[in-house]
């Protein structure tokens, strides 16, 4: 270790105790612990050009422990770290500047509590619930094998980036981070490397309390790769674990760091170094402890700067202009794949995709919405050739296998397929998929609604991101009989309804599944869920109803009074659209003025301008009736305090579909009383 080197770490840590002290609030005892294992990454090894954080063939860093995020803020300052603005466009400013260091978690800092992506520049996921970063770097390597087999050809390697994530015992103690190391070993991942630091202190205590287990022998029966740092100081060891993985060719590799928590600070393998500020006496002394001034805030030495711009800056800018050149001679050899690059970089499509999408003819008979979804996605990704995914192990029951020419499955062997098999691993699913999307591509990954509880975590941080994850479930309600409560989903469509920025969609027939893909694919800073049936739903006779081009507006008209002022209006998503239009068409020929109204997505809905909204849902017209086959929870909004909501109130039942829709009221006879009593109370 050079002196520039032991100041290099040292002022990492320097920062990280003041940005925690300063703001009263953070966890530096995982940062002063690992500063020289993150240190080393970035110096010696890492693919990444502070100038350009965003080129395509750079290594990813996750820092899975985001807890510790006042780390990566560190290497963030001192690398130069340039800002991207949400275009992809490189700026001129830093991502983070020594006032956004001492404004550590607070209002509208760039150096937040956790790491947030889209908000800071060379953050390249969010992180903080444990074990979600681990598992999203899955995704990363995937996507980096995948791209690979796509794009690279002879002498133009144009994608052979690592994944890097730096995990705690809380990561390896979470299940996703096993779902996904189970898969990534399965998969021979060796573009993936965890670095686990083993500090052994987690918030209620040391970890002697709950977590005993042998780490790396689990990581060896996983199929990965281990070695073992038994000094997270000895930089000439940490740097020969990286020469290590760098050189397997067969595994992911696991790095196990024993690490000090708090290292040099009076609190050092305590837990109270964990999750609080060291006190104003715990900082200067620490301080001494590393040779660092004791009464200097923020202290950035002389010479660390620039020995980090002869590191990382100069590396990583030699790699990004050499790859840059590359690829100039790439697209002049292979246009077409140049341009499939630059559009997935950029989050567009393919001139003239839309073409690709079917139109379904009017069948009373129908389709089950999982099934023109499988019909409708082949068709997009036919058009997308970026487009790829799977299920947790249902892909039969989801429909969602690509089937066309050429698509294959992604295994150890054959990294070009496009067809994924996340195995029963529902929460590693979509965190995995996420990851993709980070990468660009556009992922999907599917599985029953009622286990959409199982990744609930990954869903909300798609959203949370705002990357265009395609979420798809099926078997979405009381439908699918038989299986019972256990697998009949009631609340589900209420909780991923309320989660900010996740578009819901729960299309009515075939073409409104059609107009639903249209909307999605398009999609660039939205995830998306589709909520389809198991059960065949009738395909709408779109002469006499109004089209399904409707749906992109969330909400519309699809039967009306002949006068066009209906008396009571009757809403509707999926399955229960035709069971509305069956009782409207009751009403009417009673010689009640109903309106129908399908409600594919709330979400676009409601934002809508007013004028629409009072279109589609007079405020006069305050008789209405809301029919789902699910949790009430929510239909308030647009049924008033006059309104009814025929819906669920218990979990369901074992039985065949048709005597479990006529216990819980789901018939037209039904709706149509409701809906009668409605306009006779006046």
């Amino acid at each position: 270790m050079t002196d520039l080197d032991t100041l290099s770490v040292n002022t990492i840590r320097g920062l990280c105790m003041d940005a925690v002290q300063k703001a009263n609030s953070g966890h530096p005892g995982t940062p002063m612990g690992m500063a020289p294992v993150a240190y080393t990454l970035w110096q010696r090894f890492l693919r990444f050009d502070p100038a350009d954080p965003i080129w395509p063939n750079r290594d990813r860093f996750v820092l899975s422990e985001g807890h510790a995020s006042a780390l990566l803020w560190s290497l963030l300052y001192l690398t130069g770290v340039r800002t991207v603005d949400p275009e992809y466009e490189v700026l001129g400013r830093p991502a983070v500047t020594l006032d956004d260091l001492k404004s550590f978690r607070q209002l509208d800092s760039r150096c937040p509590g956790h790491p947030e992506y889209r908000w800071t520049s060379g953050v390249e996921t969010t992180t903080g619930p444990l074990g979600q970063g681990v598992a999203t770097s899955v995704g990363m390597a995937i996507a980096g094998r995948w791209l690979g087999a796509r794009f690279n050809r002879p002498d133009f390697p144009l994608f052979d980036f690592d994944v890097y994530a730096l995990a705690g015992d809380g990561c390896m103690m979470e299940g996703v981070a096993s779902e996904a190391a189970s898969l990534a070993g399965h998969l021979r991942l060796s573009n993936l490397c965890w670095i686990y630091d083993s500090n052994r202190v987690t918030i209620e205590g040391h970890t002697d309390i709950t977590f005993t287990e042998d780490v790396a022998a689990r990581f060896l029966a996983y199929g990965w790769n281990v070695t073992t740092i038994a000094d997270a100081n000895d930089l000439d060891r940490i740097s020969r674990a990286f020469h290590t993985f760098r050189a397997e060719t067969a595994r992911p590799t696991l790095i196990l760091v024993h690490s000090h928590i708090g290292y040099g600070s009076p609190v050092e393998d305590s837990p109270k170094a964990h999750g609080a500020p060291f006190g104003p006496e715990g900082v200067k002394a620490t301080k001494r402890a590393l040779g660092l001034p004791p009464d200097a805030d923020f202290h950035l030495p002389d010479g660390v700067s620039d020995w980090f711009a002869r590191g990382i800056g100069a590396r990583g800018a030699e790699l990004r202009t050499g790859w840059e050149k590359m690829f100039d001679a790439y697209r002049g050899a292979y246009p077409d794949s140049a341009d499939e690059l630059e559009r997935i970089q950029r989050r567009e499509l393919p001139d003239g995709w839309e073409s690709a999408l079917p139109t379904f003819p009017a069948d009373p008979k129908g389709l089950a919405s999982r099934d023109s979804s499988g019909q409708v996605l082949n068709a997009v990704a036919k058009a997308v050739p970026w487009v790829l995914g799977g299920s947790a192990d249902l892909t039969p029951s989801t429909k969602t296998r690509l089937t066309f020419g050429g698509t294959g499955d992604f295994q150890p062997g054959a990294r070009s397929g496009r067809n994924l098999h996340f195995g029963v691993r529902e929460h590693a699913s979509a965190a995995v998929a996420n990851g993709m999307a980070l990468t660009k591509l556009r992922p999907y990954w599917s599985g029953f609604l009622i286990f959409s509880d199982y990744a609930k975590a990954a869903i909300r941080l798609s959203a949370l991101m705002e990357i265009p994850t395609v979420h798809i479930f099926t078997h979405d309600s009381i439908g699918v009989g038989e299986d019972g409560p256990t697998h009949q989903p009631v609340e589900q469509l209420a909780g991923l309804r309320a989660t900010p920025g996740l578009l819901v969609f729960r299309p009515a027939d075939a073409n409104e599944v059609v107009e639903t893909w249209r909307v999605v694919a398009a999609l660039r800073r939205e995830p998306a869920a589709l909520v389809l049936s198991r059960q065949p739903l009738p395909t709408l006779d779109r002469d006499r109803l109004a089209a399904a081009s409707g749906l992109a507006w969330g909400a519309y008209v699809l039967a009306d009074a002949p006068s066009g002022e209906p008396e009571v209006i009757l809403l509707a998503t999926g399955s229960e659209v035709a069971l509305a239009l069956a009782a409207h068409e009751e009403l009417t020929a009673e010689g009640i003025a109903s309106r129908v109204v399908s409600m594919p997505c709330w979400e676009l809905f409601d934002r809508q301008p007013q004028e629409y909204r009072h279109q589609v849902l007079p405020p006069a017209v305050t008789r209405r009736v809301a029919v789902e086959e699910g949790s009430t929870f929510g239909w308030d909004r647009y049924v008033g305090d006059g309104g009814v909501i025929v819906g669920m109130h218990t979990f369901g039942a074992s039985a065949p579909l048709r005597q479990l829709l006529t216990k819980f009221g789901f018939t037209p006879e039904r709706v149509a009383h409701v809906a009668r009593e409605l306009v006779a109370s006046g």
